[in-house]
């Protein structure tokens, strides 16, 4: 009787795991840990505006934001709230936005955050929603938002109650603001933002908004925390270094320390309701934003929409047959994928242009927050294969910036060039989304901006020291460019995209001079130490040389985050002949194996990604690429706080993991063939364009090899598939 009660009860709980839709395996919490830098806060698929926590200031937290180079609003270890943020970056390496902080407090009104913060509990965060309890204010807040809005919903205990605006707290470097209350239930401004990654702070950039409360409060007014005087003046000044309440100010207030509160007494338990509007524009956009956008809609009928919103976004891709813990990894993987690059543009399409101080205009949508050092790799692969009219939009973006700016963009962010990271990587981006078929583009305007962008040897932002990698087909370490080595490879991947392009459009002769210069890593190849080694600009190899340096993100003569290791193989766009060069496919291995065995392989960072895809290149060692790639998924990949290895890098880390468990990879950017291996799954449906659907099944017992592939029920000859055949079959299956 045991026996059938717990068969029934076990067939009860598939059924519950089968019906489930794809957005109940969202976690917003895995990342929040192990330096993820993802918030469990609360945003629309490509949402400008977010919701996070902010509790990386004050009391007693682990992790303070200006303790380290700390870029999240949040970390799950920390125990001290001091507000929600309103606009925010996720998986980024530097601290920027993460300002126009809410808070609800009650009793009398207080304005400094180490007083005004609490402790909380009961935690919970879904897909576009995230709710808490504040210990010290018994008060339930839950947050939600559309693609421009966050919006808040307090739930306050009898008695006096606040909810407080604070512009003079965030992540930013940049300070300064301005707000002006309206009424008592409406407060407009703007912060001040940029400086990423200490970089560019001539470009620093207001952010605007509009916050409305669904009801008046009592009283109201404005804080002001002024600069502390010395000397024989600050003798005459009473009000110096004070806080000054500003009770039922309705002009402008200015200043770094800012802000504004609403107070209430309520009679009874009450719901108060907050949207905040943002513009990167102007007050004006903010407002019809929150017009146009929310209007006057609940907070439960928004989150509604945003819930079904990500579950639509995410149905691109089913996947059956894997432990609840998989789908939760999966889904929220491609949750965090859909963050960013996000939507700038307001909804009349409106938005500042980059470098020209002008006001733009777009029919679609203008997307930044370019992470490409990153993305190049396996992102906007992904995006191309499964949501292909954002990729197009992201790329008629990049082609926008290059009218205005002059250059394509590196690292932007809204609407500024933060020149973070090496190389010219969009080149290889809209190459690329090209070759994979994309063509809603402009591709001869692209072509041209990439030939820019790699002749150009003097004064050029996307490829510093172009003359001498021109001249000599290397960077030295004279050249004063960081990481020689692996900028050189950056170079060299960007010619090699440039150089499919070229051949596709029919224009040979630049595709032999770029696929010339996308081969000249070869100089810095070191047959005695098989690596590739840091040299002077008179051909002498650098002394002295030690191949580990570089790990953990130290710095070192040679290479970008990362070290000689970590960058032997990263050549994607050369691989055969880097085997060549090792003296065949045994040495390669072997190298490879050492590689991974003496633990030189870094997960947590890009150079070394396409790694474990590698043993595909060797004749008879997929076994090794399946068994790399299903210890580092159980390693670093789990439904936890620390279940990401480190910066997800705007959904870079999170693209990795959904080609592991999908079971084919994108090895070479701007050559648009995968290699195969097993999925984590027994059966994945990808919902493509036109109604179109690819069913990939896996027929192998956990552990076994993959023994041979069937394509549309015939068998298929080796472990690598085009982009256009993948898009094309309906059935891959693997046994």
């Amino acid at each position: 009787m045991k026996i059938r009660f717990f068969f029934v009860l076990s067939l009860f709980s598939l059924q519950i795991l089968l019906s489930q839709e794809p957005v109940e395996f969202v976690n917003p919490f895995i990342g929040t840990s192990n330096y993820g830098a993802t918030n469990p806060g609360a945003i629309a698929p490509r949402g400008m505006a977010s919701v996070s926590p902010f509790n990386v200031a004050g009391g007693t937290n682990k992790l303070e934001k200006d303790s380290q180079w700390l870029s999240n609003p949040y970390v799950h270890e920390n125990v001290f709230l001091t507000g929600f943020s309103h606009v925010n970056l996720s998986g980024v390496g530097c601290p920027d936005l993460g300002v126009i902080l809410a808070m609800p407090t009650t009793g009398d009104v207080e304005t400094n955050h180490e007083t005004y913060g609490t402790t909380y509990k009961n935690e919970t965060a879904k897909a576009g929603y995230y709710a808490v309890e504040l210990d010290k204010y018994q008060i339930k807040a839950e947050v939600t938002a559309s693609t421009r809005v966050g919006v808040s919903r307090y739930t306050f205990p009898k008695g006096n109650a606040n909810i407080l605006i604070n512009l003079g707290l965030g992540l930013t470097n940049e300070q300064g603001g301005m707000l002006k209350i309206n009424s008592p239930s409406e407060v407009e401004g703007m912060r001040t933002v940029g400086s990423f990654c200490y970089n560019n702070p001539e470009a620093s950039y207001p952010v605007y908004f509009v916050a409305q409360l669904s009801k008046p409060s009592k009283e109201f007014g404005a804080w002001k925390n002024p600069y502390n005087y010395e000397g024989m003046e600050a003798q005459w000044m009473t009000y110096n270094d004070k806080v000054r309440i500003k009770k039922g100010f309705t002009r402008e207030v200015v200043g770094d320390s800012i802000g504004a509160y609403f107070s209430y007494d309520f009679q009874q338990p009450t719901e108060v309701e907050l949207k905040v509007a943002v513009s990167y524009v102007s007050i004006e956009n903010a407002r019809e934003n929150l017009q146009k956008e929310v209007g006057n809609r609940s907070f439960n009928e928004i989150y509604e929409e945003t819930r079904d919103a990500w579950n639509e976004k995410l149905s691109v891709a089913e996947v059956e047959g894997g432990s609840a813990e998989d789908k939760t990894v999966f889904y929220t993987a491609l949750y965090h994928t859909q963050i960013h690059p996000n939507i700038f543009s307001d909804v009349n399409g409106e938005y500042p242009e980059i470098a020209t101080g002008k006001i733009g205009k777009t029919e679609g949508s203008r997307y930044t927050v370019f992470s490409l050092w990153d993305t190049y790799r396996n992102y906007h692969q992904l995006m191309t294969l499964l949501y292909p009219g954002e990729q197009t939009e992201m790329i008629n973006s990049m082609l926008a910036m290059y009218d205005e700016n002059g250059w394509l963009p590196k690292w932007e962010l809204n609407s500024t060039e933060t020149f973070t990271m090496v190389g010219d990587p969009a080149s290889v981006v809209i190459a690329d989304s090209y070759l994979r078929g994309l063509r809603n583009f402009d591709v001869e305007k692209a072509y041209q901006a990439m030939l820019k962008g790699a002749t150009v040897t003097e004064n050029n932002p996307l490829r510093p020291g172009n003359a001498e990698y021109v001249e000599k087909g290397y960077l030295s370490v004279e050249s004063g460019i960081a990481g020689p080595v692996s900028t050189t490879q950056e170079y060299n991947i960007s010619d090699f995209a440039i150089a499919q392009l070229a051949k596709a459009l029919g224009k040979k002769e630049d595709y032999k001079k770029f696929y010339k210069r996308s081969l000249s890593y070869r100089k810095l190849y070191d047959s005695k130490t098989g690596l590739l080694r840091p040299k002077k600009a008179n051909g002498d190899w650098y002394e002295p040389f030690d191949p580990n340096a570089g790990a953990n993100f130290t710095k070192n003569v040679g290479y970008i985050e990362g070290n000689a290791w970590q960058y032997v193989y990263m050549v994607p766009h050369d691989i055969r002949g880097i085997i060549k060069l090792k003296g065949g496919g045994e040495n390669f291995i072997q190298q490879l194996d050492y590689i991974f065995d003496a633990g030189h392989y870094d997960m947590a960072n890009e150079p070394d990604f396409g790694y474990p895809f590698l043993y595909n290149f060797v004749t008879g060692e997929n076994d090794k690429a399946q068994k790399r790639i299903n210890d580092l998924l159980d390693r670093y990949y789990s439904n936890a706080p620390a279940g990401l290895p480190g910066n997800d890098d705007t959904g870079t880390m999170s693209a990795w993991v959904i080609y592991a468990m999908m079971g084919f990879y994108p090895v070479t950017p701007a050559d648009p063939v995968y290699t195969l291996f097993a999925p984590r799954f027994k059966k994945i449906t990808l919902h493509l364009e036109d109604n179109h659907e690819v069913m990939i099944k896996s027929f192998i017992k956990a552990g076994e090899p993959l023994k041979y592939i069937l394509i549309d029920g015939k068998k298929h000859e080796n472990l690598f598939i085009s982009h256009s055949k993948l898009i094309g079959t309906s059935s891959i299956e693997m046994y």
